[in-house]
Protein backbone atom coordinates (compact mmCIF):
# COMPACT_ATOMS: atom_id res chain seq x y z
CA UNK A 1 0.00 0.00 0.00
CA UNK A 2 1.29 3.34 -0.82
CA UNK A 3 0.77 5.91 1.80
CA UNK A 4 1.39 9.65 2.05
CA UNK A 5 2.14 11.47 5.25
CA UNK A 6 1.13 15.22 4.99
CA UNK A 7 1.78 18.24 6.47
CA UNK A 8 0.91 22.22 5.84
CA UNK A 9 1.93 25.37 7.32
CA UNK A 10 -0.40 28.12 7.01
CA UNK A 11 -1.01 31.97 7.51
CA UNK A 12 -3.76 31.50 10.29
CA UNK A 13 -6.38 29.12 11.15
CA UNK A 14 -9.47 29.99 8.59
CA UNK A 15 -9.07 28.42 5.43
CA UNK A 16 -13.08 30.29 5.02
CA UNK A 17 -11.71 33.65 6.74
CA UNK A 18 -9.29 34.33 3.69
CA UNK A 19 -5.88 32.08 5.45
CA UNK A 20 -4.16 30.47 2.75
CA UNK A 21 -1.34 27.34 3.13
CA UNK A 22 2.25 28.58 2.63
CA UNK A 23 4.23 25.34 3.09
CA UNK A 24 3.19 21.70 2.21
CA UNK A 25 5.64 18.53 3.50
CA UNK A 26 5.01 15.35 2.30
CA UNK A 27 7.11 11.86 2.72
CA UNK A 28 5.71 8.13 1.37
CA UNK A 29 5.44 5.33 2.76
CA UNK A 30 5.21 2.18 0.85
CA UNK A 31 4.19 -1.39 2.55
CA UNK A 32 4.95 0.88 5.67
CA UNK A 33 8.45 1.78 5.43
CA UNK A 34 10.42 5.20 4.05
CA UNK A 35 10.62 5.38 0.75
CA UNK A 36 13.50 8.73 0.83
CA UNK A 37 10.80 10.13 -1.84
CA UNK A 38 8.94 13.38 -0.78
CA UNK A 39 7.25 16.56 -1.87
CA UNK A 40 7.97 19.39 -0.06
CA UNK A 41 6.99 23.23 -1.30
CA UNK A 42 7.29 26.70 -0.37
CA UNK A 43 4.38 28.49 -1.28
CA UNK A 44 3.25 32.35 -1.56
CA UNK A 45 0.35 32.57 -0.01
CA UNK A 46 -0.37 36.35 -1.44
CA UNK A 47 -0.61 37.33 2.22
CA UNK A 48 1.18 38.18 5.45
CA UNK A 49 0.61 35.47 8.58
CA UNK A 50 -0.89 36.52 11.42
CA UNK A 51 1.29 36.95 14.51
CA UNK A 52 0.41 33.98 16.13
CA UNK A 53 0.89 31.86 13.19
CA UNK A 54 4.22 33.22 12.39
CA UNK A 55 5.51 32.34 16.27
CA UNK A 56 4.70 28.61 15.35
CA UNK A 57 6.05 28.47 12.24
CA UNK A 58 8.61 31.54 11.90
CA UNK A 59 8.68 31.52 8.00
CA UNK A 60 8.23 35.30 6.96
CA UNK A 61 6.10 37.11 4.19
CA UNK A 62 9.81 38.23 3.18
CA UNK A 63 11.04 34.85 2.62
CA UNK A 64 7.80 33.45 1.11
CA UNK A 65 7.70 36.54 -1.47
CA UNK A 66 9.35 34.98 -4.50
CA UNK A 67 8.00 31.17 -3.69
CA UNK A 68 5.57 30.12 -6.42
CA UNK A 69 1.66 30.37 -5.87
CA UNK A 70 -0.35 27.40 -5.09
CA UNK A 71 -1.95 27.32 -9.15
CA UNK A 72 1.57 26.50 -9.83
CA UNK A 73 2.68 24.19 -7.83
CA UNK A 74 -0.77 22.30 -7.68
CA UNK A 75 -0.68 19.34 -10.50
CA UNK A 76 2.83 18.43 -9.04
CA UNK A 77 1.39 17.99 -5.35
CA UNK A 78 -1.73 16.02 -6.84
CA UNK A 79 0.35 14.47 -9.21
CA UNK A 80 2.37 12.87 -6.19
CA UNK A 81 -0.41 12.35 -3.91
CA UNK A 82 -2.39 10.47 -6.60
CA UNK A 83 -4.24 7.48 -5.65
CA UNK A 84 -2.73 7.33 -2.24
CA UNK A 85 -3.83 7.05 1.15
CA UNK A 86 -3.42 10.14 3.08
CA UNK A 87 -2.63 10.09 6.53
CA UNK A 88 -2.60 13.87 8.53
CA UNK A 89 -2.47 14.84 12.34
CA UNK A 90 -5.67 16.48 12.26
CA UNK A 91 -7.01 16.11 8.57
CA UNK A 92 -9.95 18.29 9.07
CA UNK A 93 -7.59 21.40 9.21
CA UNK A 94 -5.23 20.41 6.72
CA UNK A 95 -8.19 19.01 4.68
CA UNK A 96 -10.08 22.07 4.89
CA UNK A 97 -7.22 24.64 3.36
CA UNK A 98 -6.50 22.24 0.91
CA UNK A 99 -9.88 21.70 -0.41
CA UNK A 100 -9.79 25.41 -0.22
CA UNK A 101 -7.55 26.25 -2.38
CA UNK A 102 -8.55 23.48 -4.88
CA UNK A 103 -11.48 25.47 -5.29
CA UNK A 104 -10.01 28.32 -5.94
CA UNK A 105 -8.70 27.13 -9.18
CA UNK A 106 -11.68 25.33 -10.17
CA UNK A 107 -10.42 22.00 -8.92
CA UNK A 108 -12.63 18.92 -6.84
CA UNK A 109 -11.64 18.28 -3.31
CA UNK A 110 -8.80 16.84 -2.55
CA UNK A 111 -11.18 13.02 -2.11
CA UNK A 112 -10.85 12.99 -5.49
CA UNK A 113 -7.35 12.53 -5.93
CA UNK A 114 -6.67 10.62 -2.93
CA UNK A 115 -7.78 6.80 -1.92
CA UNK A 116 -8.89 8.15 1.27
CA UNK A 117 -7.35 9.93 4.31
CA UNK A 118 -6.95 9.02 7.63
CA UNK A 119 -6.67 11.16 10.55
CA UNK A 120 -3.84 10.59 13.15
CA UNK A 121 -5.29 12.69 15.98
CA UNK A 122 -8.25 10.48 15.74
CA UNK A 123 -6.61 7.16 16.24
CA UNK A 124 -4.56 8.92 19.34
CA UNK A 125 -7.72 9.87 21.37
CA UNK A 126 -9.40 6.19 20.90
CA UNK A 127 -6.29 4.79 21.99
CA UNK A 128 -5.32 7.23 24.62
CA UNK A 129 -8.82 8.92 25.53
CA UNK A 130 -8.29 12.02 28.23
CA UNK A 131 -4.50 12.39 27.66
CA UNK A 132 -2.75 14.99 25.41
CA UNK A 133 -2.36 13.61 21.78
CA UNK A 134 -0.05 16.73 19.70
CA UNK A 135 2.42 15.62 17.49
CA UNK A 136 4.57 16.70 20.40
CA UNK A 137 3.24 14.71 23.27
CA UNK A 138 2.63 11.27 20.83
CA UNK A 139 6.75 11.58 19.87
CA UNK A 140 7.62 11.81 23.67
CA UNK A 141 5.01 8.71 24.19
CA UNK A 142 6.09 6.40 21.63
CA UNK A 143 9.73 7.72 21.66
CA UNK A 144 10.21 9.12 18.44
CA UNK A 145 13.27 11.42 18.83
CA UNK A 146 12.32 15.51 18.44
CA UNK A 147 14.87 17.07 19.54
CA UNK A 148 15.45 18.79 16.14
CA UNK A 149 11.97 20.54 16.07
CA UNK A 150 12.50 24.02 17.01
CA UNK A 151 9.82 25.64 15.10
CA UNK A 152 6.81 23.89 13.24
CA UNK A 153 8.17 23.01 9.81
CA UNK A 154 5.64 20.86 7.22
CA UNK A 155 8.66 18.79 5.55
CA UNK A 156 10.25 18.08 9.26
CA UNK A 157 6.48 17.03 10.94
CA UNK A 158 5.85 15.37 8.01
CA UNK A 159 8.64 13.23 8.85
CA UNK A 160 7.61 13.08 12.31
CA UNK A 161 4.55 11.61 12.49
CA UNK A 162 5.17 9.12 9.41
CA UNK A 163 7.46 7.55 13.13
CA UNK A 164 3.97 8.11 15.07
CA UNK A 165 2.10 6.51 12.54
CA UNK A 166 4.02 3.12 12.05
CA UNK A 167 4.12 3.13 15.95
CA UNK A 168 0.27 4.03 16.29
CA UNK A 169 -0.36 1.43 14.20
CA UNK A 170 2.19 -1.52 14.58
CA UNK A 171 -0.46 -4.41 16.17
CA UNK A 172 0.47 -7.40 16.40
CA UNK A 173 4.10 -6.85 14.12
CA UNK A 174 5.77 -5.62 17.50
CA UNK A 175 5.51 -9.16 18.68
CA UNK A 176 7.40 -10.82 15.65
CA UNK A 177 10.79 -12.49 16.47
CA UNK A 178 13.23 -11.62 13.74
CA UNK A 179 15.49 -14.64 13.87
CA UNK A 180 17.46 -13.65 11.16
CA UNK A 181 19.64 -16.51 8.74
CA UNK A 182 20.64 -18.08 11.83
CA UNK A 183 21.71 -21.63 12.27
CA UNK A 184 18.52 -23.36 12.51
CA UNK A 185 20.47 -27.22 13.05
CA UNK A 186 19.08 -28.76 15.86
CA UNK A 187 22.13 -29.50 18.63
CA UNK A 188 21.79 -31.91 21.17
CA UNK A 189 19.75 -31.30 24.78
CA UNK A 190 20.72 -33.00 27.66
CA UNK A 191 17.72 -34.44 29.27
CA UNK A 192 16.64 -33.84 32.58
CA UNK A 193 13.96 -35.00 34.87
CA UNK A 194 11.69 -32.12 35.71
CA UNK A 195 9.46 -34.53 37.94
CA UNK A 196 10.60 -33.30 40.97
CA UNK A 197 10.99 -29.41 40.31
CA UNK A 198 7.33 -27.51 41.77
CA UNK A 199 7.09 -24.66 39.76
CA UNK A 200 5.39 -22.02 41.62
CA UNK A 201 2.19 -20.48 40.09
CA UNK A 202 2.79 -16.51 40.23
CA UNK A 203 -0.70 -14.33 39.63
CA UNK A 204 -0.32 -11.06 37.47
CA UNK A 205 -1.24 -7.85 39.47
CA UNK A 206 -3.71 -5.49 39.27
CA UNK A 207 -1.71 -3.09 37.54
CA UNK A 208 -0.31 -5.65 35.14
CA UNK A 209 -4.13 -7.09 34.58
CA UNK A 210 -4.79 -3.66 33.30
CA UNK A 211 -1.59 -3.25 30.69
CA UNK A 212 -2.46 -6.62 29.72
CA UNK A 213 -6.08 -5.88 28.89
CA UNK A 214 -5.21 -2.50 27.48
CA UNK A 215 -3.01 -3.59 24.93
CA UNK A 216 -4.84 -6.17 24.06
CA UNK A 217 -7.66 -3.83 23.11
CA UNK A 218 -4.64 -1.94 21.06
CA UNK A 219 -3.83 -4.85 18.93
CA UNK A 220 -7.21 -6.26 18.55
CA UNK A 221 -8.19 -2.12 17.22
CA UNK A 222 -4.77 -2.55 14.85
CA UNK A 223 -6.02 -4.92 13.56
CA UNK A 224 -9.72 -4.28 12.49
CA UNK A 225 -10.61 -6.75 15.11
CA UNK A 226 -8.87 -9.53 13.44
CA UNK A 227 -6.49 -10.53 16.15
CA UNK A 228 -6.92 -14.27 16.89
CA UNK A 229 -9.39 -14.11 20.00
CA UNK A 230 -12.06 -12.01 18.51
CA UNK A 231 -11.66 -14.65 15.87
CA UNK A 232 -12.13 -17.10 18.00
CA UNK A 233 -15.08 -15.53 20.25
CA UNK A 234 -16.98 -15.48 16.76
CA UNK A 235 -16.58 -18.97 16.28
CA UNK A 236 -14.49 -17.80 13.06
CA UNK A 237 -11.96 -20.73 11.60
Amino acid sequence: MRQIILDTETTGLSATGGDRILEIGCVELLHRKLTGNHFHQYINPERDSHEDALRVHGITTEFLRDKPKFAEIADEFLAFCADAEIIIHNAAFDVGFLNKELERLGKPPLKNFVSGVVDTLAMAKELYPGKRNSLDALCDRLEVDRTVRDKHGALLDAELLAKVYINLTRGQDALLIDVGDEDTSVAAVPQMDLSGFVLPVLLAGEDETVAHLDLLKQLDKSSGGKTVWRNHENNVV
